[in-house]
């Protein structure tokens, strides 16, 4: 099996007493390029100005394309609307089986703005050599949420779990491909985003997300990618589950959600990266450049006993966070050093 790039930098950077400081930043770049998040997520040359920005404001150790759940339902035909201001939103339209069959018809890789990340991730891997270039995809159930409405598919866990099993069935053929396109592209580690699965119980969620993406992470085995579970909210519930689907890393919310960090490190192990969690909207977004510092360092105090570490944000960062506190975060992550 190969060794993935992401953990051989965690790895080096234990080694160095260091950490790896790795924000999900995004949003806060269009404040840098006076661009809009309508623009970046249809326009790759926009998107990647944006992150380009950040990167030569910041130099974290992994970018991330901006993050946007609509990529794969939009491919499917699902009704999204594009604020200007606003990250692209689907729309819940009606559902029948005839629709599905459609869907399954679909090429998901001839959708114009998959293939725009797809350009983004390229250009990220070609010229951002000092970070990891990681890309997003959406999770099954999460998915099949916005196929279907997230009510009606959280009720069709009880109701009708075979027809939604035939839903994430689709949904996980299809960001299954527009995995390889993005890895294709360049992108050397996948977040797996699935908010909605944190309203499911373990045995739910392992039916209707982990098993499909766990069947997606054995396909990258022999390679060097690795793929990251990201869940919005309190997942210690499902942290077990996380852990069996294969990935190489879970992103985590923030404690305010109730996510307990140092539990979530001990129970992922040692061949598991937890990465996390400042509160996206916490003192980041409100606080000063002092109390980030601080609320930063405290984090990396309690978990220096970790080898498996990345320091983040607990999801991604708002379009308002103050570049300054961004600068915060990350000064306190370069200048703390390991026991």
């Amino acid at each position: 099996m190969s060794r993935k790039l992401l953990l051989k930098a965690v790895e080096q950077a234990s080694s160095d007493r260091r950490r790896l400081v790795a924000p999900l930043l995004g949003f806060p770049g269009i404040n840098l390029t006076n661009s809009s998040i309508k623009v970046a997520q249809q326009n790759y040359i926009e998107h990647y100005k944006v992150l380009n920005a950040l990167y030569n404001e910041f130099h974290p150790d992994a970018m991330f394309t901006l993050m946007d759940l609509s990529v794969e339902a939009n491919a499917l035909g699902c009704y999204t609307i594009f604020p200007q201001e606003e990250s692209a939103t689907v729309l819940h339209s009606s559902f029948d089986e005839i629709r599905l069959e459609f869907m399954n018809s679909i090429v998901i890789e001839g959708d114009s703005r998959a293939l725009s990340y797809c350009a983004t991730v390229k250009k990220m891997s070609e010229n951002l050599q000092d970070s990891m270039t990681c890309a997003y995809i959406t999770g099954p159930y999460t998915l099949a949420g916005l196929i279907l409405g997230a009510n009606k598919a959280a009720e069709m866990t009880l109701t009708n779990p075979e027809l939604l099993d035939d839903v994430c069935r689709t949904a996980y053929e299809k960001i299954k491909t527009y995995a390889e396109m993005l890895t294709s592209s360049g992108a050397k580690a996948v977040c797996v985003l699935e908010p909605s699965a944190v309203m499911l119980g373990p045995e739910q969620f392992i039916r209707f997300s982990a098993e499909y993406v766990k069947r997606i992470t054995e396909i990258y085995l022999e390679s060097d990618i690795a793929f990251i579970y990201h869940i919005c909210g309190n997942s210690m519930h499902l942290l077990e589950a996380m852990c069996d689907a294969g990935v190489n890393a879970l992103s985590l919310d923030s404690p305010e959600t109730g996510m307990d960090i140092k539990k979530a490190c001990k129970l992922a192990g040692d061949n598991i990266i937890v990465i996390g969690n400042i509160n996206p909207a916490g003192k980041i977004l409100n606080g000063t450049y002092d109390e980030v510092f601080n609320e930063t360092e405290t984090l990396l105090k309690e978990t220096e006993e970790f080898p498996n570490f990345i320091l983040s944000t607990g999801c991604d960062l708002p379009q308002a966070v103050p570049l300054e506190n961004i600068r915060a975060f990350m000064d306190a992550g370069r200048k703390y050093k390991l026991p």
